[in-house]
């Protein structure tokens, strides 16, 4: 394979950097990962927001859970953390064999109920 080599201005290149490298990106190689995290899942039946605090076994354990009645828009829940409606649950286990999937949670945990 034949290299090649472009010439560009330090300005075209920094903005190609930041399209291209996402500062968000998280590695995640195991569940513990996910512990000291916020997450958001769905499982087959509810949703969840909470802090990962222990994994045992298929078992993760939440510290300040919501239930997650009405998420309202996805976009906006997931990126803004607007919620529409939800209710804290406290500590709380969840299943990993019931997730079907979710994400870091990157906001703050609303407390009490809306």
């Amino acid at each position: 394979m034949k290299t090649r080599t472009i010439e560009i201005s330090d300005e075209t290149y920094e903005k190609i950097k930041e399209q291209l490298v996402d500062e968000n990106v998280v590695d995640i190689n195991c569940y513990e990962d996910f512990i000291g995290k916020n997450v958001f899942v769905r499982t087959v039946t509810y949703h969840l927001v909470g802090k990962v605090v222990k994994i045992v076994g298929k078992f993760v354990f939440l510290k300040r859970a919501l239930w997650i009645a009405d998420s309202g828009r996805f976009m906006q829940f997931v990126k803004e953390g607007k919620i529409k409606e939800y209710e804290e649950v406290g500590d709380w286990f969840f299943n990993l064999d019931t997730v079907v999937d979710g994400c870091e949670w990157k906001h703050n945990l609303p407390k009490g109920q809306k």
